[in-house]
């Protein structure tokens, strides 16, 4: 999902249709944001690991292209915070309150 990197005037009544509360959207919202950005972050780990080496030669740092095209790739991406957004708003985030789980 590729989401507009850039900052947007969001409207606060389609924010708030399905909580009725902008703070429980923003509550909802922010724990999304935070998966989005670990996962966005062991991803980015992993892929680096492949880089890592025992040897501590300048050269080797300096000359790895492939490696700084990946955390290039990296920053370009949309934030976390957006993209939750944008999940929320199409009705891709599922959230529910911890009445209703202790209730069941």
């Amino acid at each position: 999902m590729m989401a507009n990197p850039s900052i947007v005037t969001r409207d606060i009544q389609e924010l708030v249709k399905d909580t009725e509360n902008i703070y429980e959207t923003v509550a909802i919202v922010s724990k999304r944001a935070r998966q989005i950005s670990s996962t966005m972050k062991e991803e980015l780990s992993s892929k680096l690991a492949e880089f890592a080496s025992t040897v501590d030669n300048l050269e080797e740092i300096f000359e790895n292209r492939e490696q700084i095209e990946i955390s290039k790739f990296y920053e370009r991406m949309p934030k976390p915070t957006i993209l939750a957004t944008e999940e929320f708003l199409e009705g891709k985030v599922y959230s529910r309150k911890r009445e209703e789980e202790t209730e069941k």
